[in-house]
């Protein structure tokens, strides 16, 4: 499988760069797994596309104000991303510009906050902290949230609320389920009301999410590694639904991920620790009978997901309608609805 069998032409002011406002408001197209016809809603109309008994599966990991701004001693600006946090002390990192930074080499990110290269890791770096404060407290005082490469302006304070779920609860992702982004208060109360249910698993989703495959034939790419946590609770829930007659909703892929992950032997199980799990067209779905999903990037890891699990031919006409339509792409952008190939 090549990965240019995942290429479509997407016009540049189709690429949002603000949210919807409010979260609820974006559009939602679903894509009937019966004809392969779309359907034209907004988000807000979710409800109507769910059944009592439904489990909505999320992923409540939380986004950390991941980019920082610094200069080397040498006077030189850099900009470093975080892709985790090792330790209290220490995070794993990429830095731009990487080629003229040298293990030992200070990084200035203010007067009194310094930084300096001890490893090199692949295409990252690890950077410790001479600063005795935690890391994650020293981000949330100097970071900026890190919007992904193509929303091209500087993160404001709307996006410190924006690019973050409203049920975000566990620090650790460099970039947002953006998925969830979609649901507020009120439409998580509606769903309550009408015996939707709601389970929450964790994926601190990397930078790497971004990171463009280098090679086309598919077979030879090394996905990126994310922590997972999927829960004894989550497990039991899943189970409950299934015995009621309910389905799983995953919403966004990173849920989708991890739950396959956790499945990974044939049976669900409790889950703690690093997935590289890679799927594309041909795989077997163990759990996730649908998808909330936002539109992703061409030849991306995640559009080959959204392929395997609705039917590549299916979810590319339904990109080809979307972009006629001119509906919202990628974190700020509009979602999708769908359900498992048959």
């Amino acid at each position: 499988m090549q990965r240019t069998d995942f290429n479509f032409e997407l016009p540049e002011n189709l690429i949002a760069q603000y949210p919807c406002e409010p979260r609820s408001h974006s559009r939602l197209l679903h894509l009937e797994p019966e004809t392969g016809k779309c359907r034209d809603y907004h988000f807000f109309d979710l409800p109507n596309l769910l059944q009592k008994n439904d489990l909505l599966v999320f992923n409540d990991t939380k986004v950390i104000p991941a980019r920082l701004f610094g200069q080397k001693t040498t006077g030189g600006k850099i900009e470093i991303l975080v892709e985790s946090i090792l330790d209290s002390q220490h995070i794993l990192a990429q830095l731009r510009p990487s080629k003229s930074i040298k293990l030992g080499a200070y990084i200035h990110l203010t007067d009194n906050i310094q930084a300096i290269a001890v490893e090199r890791r692949d295409n990252f770096f690890v950077l410790q902290f001479l600063d005795p404060r935690p890391v994650l407290e020293i981000l949330q005082l100097i970071g900026h949230i890190p919007l992904p490469p193509y929303i091209q302006r500087p993160d404001t304070l709307q996006d410190s609320e924006r690019y973050q779920t409203v049920y975000a609860r566990h620090p650790g992702a460099v970039a947002a389920p953006t998925a969830g982004l979609h649901f507020d208060e009120a439409l998580l109360q509606q769903l309550r009301e009408q015996g939707v249910d709601m389970a929450f698993v964790t994926l601190h989703v990397g930078a790497g999410t971004f990171a463009p495959i280098r090679v086309n034939d598919l077979s030879q790419h090394q996905m990126h590694q994310e922590h997972i946590i999927v829960s004894a609770a989550v497990c039991e829930q899943i189970a409950r639904t299934r015995q009621k007659g309910g389905r799983v909703i995953a919403v966004g892929t990173t849920c989708v991920r991890a739950l396959e992950t956790a499945a990974q032997n044939g049976k669900l199980q409790p889950y703690q620790g690093q997935t590289r799990l890679f799927i594309t067209p041909g795989y077997q779905f163990h759990l996730v009978d649908a998808l909330v999903t936002n539109f992703h990037l061409p030849e991306s890891t995640l559009l080959m997901l959204v392929c395997a699990f609705a039917g590549q031919q299916a979810v590319l006409a339904a990109y080809r309608y979307a972009v006629q339509q001119q509906y919202r792409f990628f974190s700020y952008g509009d979602a999708m609805f769908l359900c498992k190939a048959i």
